[in-house]
């Protein structure tokens, strides 16, 4: 039986590849990638010519033989569309098997320098943070958005320690570490067309806390923002910042004038 091989693939340098994964993608009838263009630059690299298909052939693919599933950097299937192959593939009956490799979330984890026995792996940013407003463990988002991603963290968490880590293991690699409002200053205006992931501190106990007015700002920001009218966002965000709601009101009429 055919066999879906998933393989990790360098975050940057091409020589952070094992020795498996190079003869899994010499000895695969087919590599399904996806993005064309770096794909060929990792294959070329090692001089393997296997031809290169997209993910959304990989399921015909196999009845010609092993197929390598490659992201465009890390392991696949995490955060990404391999994971819903590798879904289709197991309820097909297909043998998957996946490789030990690089994975850009855990190495941004390692390097940041918070804590690392219990993590929670986010993904990309959800709409509504605040289902992690009260995580203990240690969160890790990835992002194409520096500067958005962090003001609705401020919004969300307030002031913490973050990691952000950009362009794993390449020479332009990119390290961030200290607190979040810093990053805000530090990050301010950048975007990529690559992700970066940021690693945040997970909260440290329970105790109500009052917001300062830049968090109450922000917050009341993402509110409107989402189409929310002002008199509930107001009552919302007082609740959680623990400020009178006609204070919170007032913000939130001076910040519609400049939105």
């Amino acid at each position: 039986m055919p066999t879906l091989y998933l393989v990790p693939t360098p975050l940057g340098d091409p020589e952070d590849i094992t020795l498996r994964a190079l003869r899994i993608l010499r000895e695969a009838s087919a590599i399904a990638a996806a993005d064309f263009e770096v794909a060929r630059l990792l294959l070329d690299a090692h001089g393997i010519t296997t031809p290169i298909i997209a993910y959304h052939a990989v399921l015909d693919a196999l009845s010609n033989g092993d197929v390598a599933l490659i992201a465009r950097a890390g392991t696949p299937g995490i955060g990404d569309a391999a994971q819903e192959i590798v879904r289709e593939a197991i309820a097909r009956g297909v043998r998957v098997e996946p490789l030990p490799g690089a994975d850009a979330a855990i190495t941004a984890l390692v390097i940041s320098g918070l804590p690392t026995d219990a993590f929670v792996y986010v993904g990309k940013l959800p709409d509504d943070l605040s289902a992690y407003t009260h995580e203990r463990e240690t969160m890790i988002f990835a992002t194409n958005d520096v500067t958005e991603t962090l003001m609705q963290m401020f919004a969300a968490f307030g002031d913490r320690r973050i990691c952000i880590a950009a362009r794993l293991t390449q020479e332009t690699e990119g390290i961030y570490r200290g607190m979040l409002r810093d990053a805000l200053e530090f990050d301010r205006g950048q975007t990529t067309p690559y992700e970066i992931m940021i690693v945040v501190e997970g909260a440290a106990g329970e105790a109500a806390e009052v917001w300062d007015e830049v968090r109450v700002q922000l917050a009341l920001r993402e509110r409107l923002k989402a189409g929310e009218p002002l008199k509930l966002a107001a009552k919302a965000v007082a609740a959680e910042a623990g400020w009178d709601r006609r204070a919170v009101y007032t913000i939130g009429v001076e910040l519609k004038k400049i939105m």
